[in-house]
């Protein structure tokens, strides 16, 4: 993402023009975009004419328009991004108060205006226009039959070939069928890497697998490209590296990632810190459960007591439609940063933060332990039974 022009007064109210140049930054963008904010960009609008002998005709004309938005959609696997709204500024083309819906391209510039500008999102336009922030891992998640190859970026892990291939079990004396069948799910697995990871931009791959399917498929594919003189992959062997996860699908990219070797190869990365973070939750909550809390309530009365040391937070949080509702959330980020503690966001995208969804999406480690609060918790529990 590229910030070319940033305009914000005292009382946090202005606007910012970007410019999305990766299809990760429609995702960024998604995030910054909420119903009430007027957003101008260039867009296509079909427009009907009228000759002079009175026939009606229609062509498509590109026109730059400022709408306040009403509607977000969001299709993360195409990353493209629909923003539906009423035009608020004159236009030759279309009426005051007129409903249009407006597609963010690629490379074409849009500037985003916002009565109050949050922490939060100023911190997302920071962290998407720095080139330090790119897509930095792919994984190849196996089992025999079943392949998931994926890029983690800093915000998203997007899935972008799945293969599958029906693999025969092996019979006493005959096992050409099994073996025939493996050998084409392997190459259609090398075909997908080749086609969907960039080598250039992408500094490990991991192999996950149960068992021994990730070494068999290594092999296989570092023997093909002997025999093919494939450069490409013989050049980035030591980016490949192997590690365990209980299946083919993806959310056992959870355990790659969580894998020790991989997080010191991945240590600079956000998706191992996202990982690391909500690992380190677990392990508090279970082995000393008044420092591990959950739940909005309960964050916020830690943080009342200045214990919250890591606060892991939904980004889908920062979504919600009711203002009030949101900025309760912003309040407690900026209050957690107040008080010396550090704060998470998650990409709902994530598989990291797709569990952080299902414990509410707001989660912390404490500093030290309140017991108190979880008695109330026993306490209010007791007296609804």
């Amino acid at each position: 993402m590229k910030l070319v022009r940033k305009d914000i007064e005292k009382d946090n109210a202005g606007q910012v023009t970007l410019v999305p140049e990766e299809p990760e930054d429609m995702w960024h963008t998604y995030n910054l975009v909420q119903v009430g904010d007027s957003l101008r960009a260039s867009t296509i609008r079909k427009v009907q004419t009228e000759s002079s002998t009175g026939s009606v005709g229609s062509n498509r004309v590109r026109t730059t328009l400022t709408l306040c938005v009403e509607a977000i959609d969001f299709d993360s696997q195409a990353c493209q991004l629909r923003v539906k709204g009423t035009n608020i500024q004159e236009n030759e083309y279309v009426k005051m108060g007129a409903y249009h819906t407006i597609e963010l391209e690629p490379n074409r510039q849009f500037t985003l205006a916002k009565k109050q500008w949050d922490s939060v999102v100023l911190e997302r336009i920071e962290q998407a226009c720095d080139p330090a922030w790119s897509a930095d891992v792919a994984a190849v998640v196996m089992q025999e039959g079943l392949a998931h190859i994926c890029l983690v970026t800093p915000s998203m892990t997007l899935t972008r070939a799945k293969v599958e291939v029906n693999i025969p079990r092996k019979r006493k004396g005959n096992c050409s069928q099994h073996d025939r069948a493996l050998e084409r799910f392997y190459e259609q697995v090398v075909q997908a890497i080749q086609r969907h990871i960039h080598f250039d931009i992408v500094k490990c791959v991991l192999v996950a697998s149960p068992g021994f399917v990730r070494e068999q498929f290594c092999d296989y594919m570092f023997q093909q490209a002997v025999k093919t003189d494939n450069k490409v992959l013989l050049e980035n062997r030591s980016k490949f590296l192997q590690v365990h996860a209980s299946s083919g699908h993806k959310y056992s990219l959870k355990e790659a990632l969580c894998d020790p070797t991989v997080a010191s190869r991945l240590s600079d990365t956000k998706a191992a810190g996202e990982v690391k973070a909500l690992d380190d939750f677990y392990k508090m909550l279970q082995h000393e459960p008044d420092r591990a809390f959950y739940g909005l309530k309960q964050v916020e009365k830690a943080n009342e007591a200045m214990a919250v040391d890591t606060l892991l937070i939904s980004d889908e949080l920062f979504r919600h439609q009711d203002v009030a509702t949101r900025s309760r959330y912003v309040r407690l980020v900026d209050s957690v940063k107040e008080n010396a503690g550090s704060v998470r966001i998650f990409s709902s995208l994530h598989v990291s933060g797709e569990q952080l969804s299902q414990l509410t999406g707001v989660a912390a480690i404490l500093r030290f332990p309140v017991p108190e609060l979880s008695d109330q918790e026993e306490d209010s529990s007791s007296e609804e039974d």
